[in-house]
């Protein structure tokens, strides 16, 4: 039977005689496609080449896999190598434990308390500190220093919700800005699991350009790299169109074969915006890199 009707469907007046023949229609099409499969599947069994060689070729075009070329994406760059030993986060994959101050924006909500505790709960060795409203973030940056913390960040909010963190590496930078969105507090997510004081294994996906691997070291060096995989838990940031995901999990091993994952939270999304060498100023700082909306001059381009 051949894959059109036999009369155009829009010149059949009767709603029910058009209804069955569009449904004959639709039959047809779908025999015709177990047909096919069925015979690929013949094929295959008998030359497996054939198989491996369709999985090669059927690759999804995505807006990542399709992105505009970028110079700065470094695949085994010994020079970016040398630099990466010697900048301001080696020290920290030399074995140096972090030690991070949390704060917020002057004069907070109440969700901002909440999603600090949040972030408590994510990186060891991290504090929390209430704000007073006479402090400028210069001058926490500075009480830190004198403190010996590594970081700081500051969770800021609008409309009494956190809508933006900024990262500050001490003791001279670099500094970060980030949009915050999507959050969703670990109490919030079905079947999740309780948090513990262990030290998480680290996982950092698709950070590829020389950008990318500042702001991906950045984050790695938030987190004492002795991670203790007898709390079974495992942080990720995944790049995927310049939004970080962050997600974080715990391994639960049913049998001796199989691990699943329970989610311990939160979830949340951030979009650089602006990194800054040193330590935050506004006015009189150095940009590396800040985004700026003519950038955008297509949808498969990337920054990280």
């Amino acid at each position: 039977m051949s894959d059109a009707p036999l009369v155009n469907l829009a010149d059949v007046k009767n709603k029910i005689k058009r209804e069955e023949l569009h449904l004959k229609l639709k039959q047809n099409k779908a025999k015709k496609r177990r047909e096919v499969r069925e015979r690929r599947r013949q094929e295959e069994l008998e030359d497996p080449d054939k198989k491996e060689e369709r999985l090669k070729q059927n690759v999804p075009k995505t807006l990542e896999n399709t992105r505009e070329f970028d110079e700065t994406v470094v695949e085994n760059d010994e020079e970016v190598a040398e630099d990466e030993a010697q900048d301001e986060f080696a020290q920290f994959f030399d074995g140096k434990a972090p030690k991070m101050l949390i704060t917020t924006s002057k004069r907070p909500s109440p969700n901002v308390y909440e999603f600090a505790e949040e972030l408590l709960s994510v990186f060891p060795n991290s504090q929390f500190v209430k704000r007073k409203s006479q402090f400028e973030i210069q001058d926490i940056v500075q009480f830190c220093i004198n403190r010996d913390y590594t970081d700081v960040i500051i969770v800021n909010e609008d409309r009494k919700e956190p809508n933006a963190l900024t990262l500050v590496h001490l003791p001279n930078g670099p500094t970060a800005y980030f949009k915050l969105s999507s959050i969703v507090p670990g109490k919030r997510i079905q079947g999740h699991g309780r948090s513990s004081a262990h030290k998480p294994e680290i996982i950092m996906n698709n950070f590829n350009t020389r950008l990318g691997h500042t702001i991906g070291r950045m984050f790695t060096s938030l987190f004492p790299h002795v991670p203790e995989f007898q709390g079974r838990q495992v942080a990720t940031f995944h790049n995927q169109r310049d939004f970080i995901f962050f997600r974080r999990h715990r391994y639960v091993f049913k049998s001796g074969k199989r691990a699943d994952l329970q989610e311990l939270g939160p979830r949340f999304t951030l979009k650089l915006k602006w990194l800054q060498k040193g330590l935050f100023d506004p006015k009189n700082g150095e940009y590396e890199w800040i985004f700026k909306s003519e950038m955008e001059t297509s949808r498969r381009r990337f920054f990280l």
